[in-house]
């Protein structure tokens, strides 16, 4: 069949285009904000960024959304920070206390807490900023002080020693991100301080031509302060902290003697 003008007329549908549902156009589902996915949005933005880089703005391009859609679920940047802060926690408990084992619980504790804090650049600033005592950490600073107090230490002493540690370990991570970042500064592929061990002997020579009767203790111990690890440095720190706990226990101090002594 032909129209006036001599064109073929289109051919009926075909029955199984007949059955085809109509074609409709589909958006694509947005999985919808949460503080959540807020708080993974930004830690990504600070591993990318560092503290300094973090804002509102590059949160909410991390989220392909506007800046006025992160309010509905966090009311400041500070209150950002804080909800950074607390994601860290997420998946932690801490163990119920054991008086027999109270020191090893805490170096369990302090190397768990170490490593979040490393896992994220930054964080350890945030975690100096900020205080545990909202709803969602009080009860892990009660499991904390539990430790403490089981362990029989006085109450001024377990007061204080949560804060202690979390500052020890505050203040370490800190320095581990201050070397990663000059490193990366400077192109260099190490992921935390440098190491040490290239450089002993260079300052081990320096320091031998030291006059010895103004620094002889420097020059004693110079072979020792530049040779561990991170990790050694980190756990004779706390070794010492311990042990300096352990000193208001009745009775003798319990605890490992560090190789060497």
């Amino acid at each position: 069949m032909s129209d006036a003008a001599g064109t073929p007329a289109p051919p009926p549908p075909s029955p199984w285009e007949r059955e085809r549902p109509a074609r409709t156009h589909v958006a694509p589902v947005r999985t919808p904000l949460s503080r959540e996915r807020v708080a993974e949005a930004a830690l990504t933005v600070l591993d990318r960024h560092g503290l300094d880089g973090l804002s509102m703005r590059q949160v909410a391009a991390e989220l392909g959304v506007a800046v006025s859609a992160l309010y509905a679920h966090v009311s400041s940047k500070d209150d950002l920070l804080e909800l950074m802060y607390t994601r860290l926690f997420a998946g932690y408990a801490m163990p119920a206390p054991d008086p027999e084992h109270w020191q090893e619980q805490l170096r369990d504790f302090a190397r768990a807490w170490r490593r979040r804090l490393l896992s994220h650049r930054d964080m350890a600033r945030i975690s100096m900023a900020h205080v545990p005592f909202t709803a969602e950490l009080l009860p892990h600073v009660e499991a904390l002080l539990a430790i403490f107090r089981t362990a029989g230490l006085p109450d001024r002493i377990a007061a204080e020693a949560g804060d202690l540690i979390s500052t020890y370990i505050d203040g370490f991570v800190l320095e581990e991100g201050m070397w990663r970042d000059r490193a990366a500064q400077h192109g260099d592929a190490s992921p935390a301080r440098p190491d040490w061990r290239e450089m002993t002997g260079e300052m081990q020579n320096y320091f031998a031509s030291l006059p010895a009767q103004d620094f002889p203790h420097l020059r004693a111990l110079a072979g020792l302060m530049v040779t561990d690890s991170s990790d050694e440095r980190f756990d004779i720190g706390l070794e010492i902290i311990l042990r300096g706990l352990a000193s208001y226990l009745p009775g003798p101090p319990n605890g490992p003697v560090p190789e060497g002594d």
